[in-house]
């Protein structure tokens, strides 16, 4: 059976949003198992989290929802940092990257990355790697049902804290509803911290 690139690639909108780290991971992750050979040796370089906070100041990656370790990165992140080490591999620099970059649509990004990655591109259930967070795992969930596999969507509400709705829940996928019950849960947060003159509030 013939593998489909461009729908391989449309399951990693499933685990979105990403902290910086595990966006760092999973592009580095589909770059070595897809195994596309680079034409020099910045470009077999993996992104780190580093060089993604560098493409974010170049404004060759779009900026992130929050701020600091609330930061939070979307599919279309990982379109542009794996758009932007495929096209290094073919030998272009960071200048014409960001160029490109500029014109190019969402649609016409993800056809580009997903041709480029081929059939050595493989979906989020097969790939894992080492000190990857939670948007590696598939979880298990029981519910009153039984037990069903599934991924669990991270929603970035402070520093140090998270929420995580299972995909299969009604409200996961909602990005409207989503940051509606973000902004409730940092607000009942907030309401329990200690006020910055020390009293409690």
């Amino acid at each position: 059976m013939s593998v489909d690139p461009l729908a391989t690639l449309r399951a990693y909108r499933r685990l979105a949003p990403w902290n910086l780290r595990d966006l760092a991971a999973t592009a580095a992750g589909i770059l070595a198992r897809a195994a596309v050979r680079p034409l020099n040796a910045t470009a077999a370089a993996e992104p780190s989290e580093r060089t993604i906070r560098y493409y974010v100041t170049r404004g060759l990656v779009s900026p992130p929802a929050g701020r600091g370790t609330a930061a939070s990165y979307s599919y279309r992140h990982l379109l542009q940092v794996l758009g932007i080490k495929l096209r290094q591999m073919e030998g272009a620099t960071l200048d014409v990257i960001a160029r490109e970059m500029v014109e190019v649509t969402g649609d016409v990004l993800e056809r580009r990355v997903a041709a480029a990655l081929g059939a050595g591109l493989i979906g989020p259930d097969s790939l894992r790697v080492a000190g990857a967070g939670r948007a590696f795992q598939a979880e298990r969930s029981v519910t009153e049902t039984g037990v069903r596999s599934g991924y669990w969507r991270r929603l970035a509400i402070a520093p140090g804290a998270e929420l995580h709705l299972s995909d299969s829940h009604p409200l996961a996928g909602d990005r409207e509803r989503e940051a509606k019950i973000a902004d409730a849960v940092r607000a009942a947060l907030a309401a329990h911290l200690p006020a910055s003159d020390g009293s409690a509030r």
